[in-house]
C-alpha cells in the first residue's frame, strides 16, 4: 500500500502552479472589467486544481499500464514504480474527475449551463492526454491541448463565470501563461526524449529533437513577456509581470547549456515558479488597472 507521502507525490504537487496561475489571472481579467465575484473564482480554482491532479493521477496510470514509466528519470510514478496498483490509481483518478466535476456544475448553476459541456470536453482530453486507444500525448499534440485548456479555456472561462462576458482581454491575457505552462510541459519531455523514442511515445520534443527543443523551450519563456508589453500599452499595471522574468534566466540557463537529468528537474521546477510568479503578478496587475 501507498503511503500518504507518497500518493501525494503522485498527485504531483508542483505541477500545480499550472492549474493556479490561469484562474490567478482569470480572476485579475475580472477585476480589471469590474466583474470579480469570489464565490465564482473560488470553483473555478477548485476545478483547475482537481483536474490538474486528475491529468496526473490518471497519467500515472495509463502510462503505467504501458509500460512508459519502467525506466523513469523523474518524480516517482505510484504504478510504474509498484508503490501502488492500477485500480487504485484509476480510483484516485477517478475521485478526482468527480470532485472537478462537482464543482464545475456548481459554476454552472451560478453562470452558464453550457459549462456542462466545456467541463465534459476537459475531463475528455484529460483523460485521453495519454489514456484511451489514440492518446494524443503520444502524438506530438500534447503541447497544442496544453496551450488550448490551460491557457484559452481556464483563463477566459475563469473571466466568464465572473463577467458573462467572453472578453478580448481575457484572451490576449491566457496567451503569456498558456505558453509557460506550454514550458513546463516541454522541458519535461525534454528530460524524457530518450526514455519516451525507446517506448514509442512520440513527443514533440521527441519529434524535434534535443537540440531544437532546447531552443523552443527558451522561446516559449521570452515569448509571453512580450505580449505583457502588448497589453500593457493599454493596462500599464499588467508591466508588474514583468519583475517574474529573471525568474526565468536559471531555467534557460540550464537547458541552453545542455543540462540533462536531475538538472532538468530543477529546471522544471524553476519553470512552474516562473509560471506561478507571473500568474501572481499579472493577476494583480489586472485587478489594480
Amino acid at each position: 500500500m501507498a503511503t500518504p507521502a507518497q500518493w501525494l507525490a503522485g498527485a504531483r504537487p508542483r505541477t500545480l502552479p499550472a492549474a493556479l496561475a490561469p484562474v490567478l489571472v482569470g480572476t485579475g481579467a475580472a477585476a480589471a472589467l469590474e466583474g470579480f465575484r469570489l464565490v465564482p473564482a473560488l470553483l473555478a480554482l477548485l476545478v483547475a486544481l482537481a483536474l490538474q491532479v486528475a491529468v496526473n493521477y490518471a497519467n500515472d496510470y495509463s502510462d503505467g499500464r504501458r509500460g512508459t514509466d519502467a525506466d523513469r528519470v523523474g518524480p516517482m510514478r505510484l504504478v510504474g514504480s509498484g508503490t501502488a496498483t492500477p485500480r487504485q490509481v484509476l480510483l484516485a483518478a477517478g475521485l478526482a474527475f468527480a470532485v472537478a466535476a462537482v464543482a464545475g456544475l456548481a459554476l454552472a448553476a451560478l453562470s452558464s449551463w453550457v459549462l456542462v459541456a466545456v467541463g465534459a470536453v476537459c475531463i475528455v482530453a484529460a483523460w485521453t492526454y495519454t489514456g484511451g486507444p489514440i492518446p494524443y500525448g503520444y502524438r506530438a499534440l500534447g503541447e497544442i491541448f496544453v496551450f488550448v485548456f490551460f491557457g484559452l479555456v481556464a483563463v477566459v472561462g475563469t473571466t466568464y463565470v465572473q463577467t458573462r462576458t467572453l472578453a478580448g482581454l481575457a484572451f490576449a491575457v491566457a496567451v503569456p501563461i498558456g505558453l509557460l505552462i506550454v514550458a513546463i510541459l516541454m522541458v519535461n519531455n525534454l528530460r524524457d526524449i530518450a526514455g519516451d523514442a525507446a517506448v514509442g511515445k512520440r513527443t514533440l520534443a521527441v519529434l524535434l529533437g534535443d537540440r531544437t527543443t532546447r531552443l523552443a523551450y527558451v522561446g516559449l519563456l521570452a515569448v509571453p513577456f512580450a505580449v505583457v508589453v502588448a497589453v500593457g500599452v493599454a493596462r500599464p499595471w499588467a508591466l508588474l509581470a514583468l519583475l517574474a522574468a529573471p525568474l526565468a534566466l536559471p531555467p534557460a540557463r540550464t537547458v541552453l547549456s545542455g543540462g540533462r537529468g536531475p538538472a532538468l528537474i530543477a529546471a522544471l521546477q524553476a519553470t512552474g515558479l516562473l509560471t506561478l510568479a507571473t500568474g501572481v503578478l499579472l493577476g494583480a496587475g489586472l485587478a489594480l488597472s
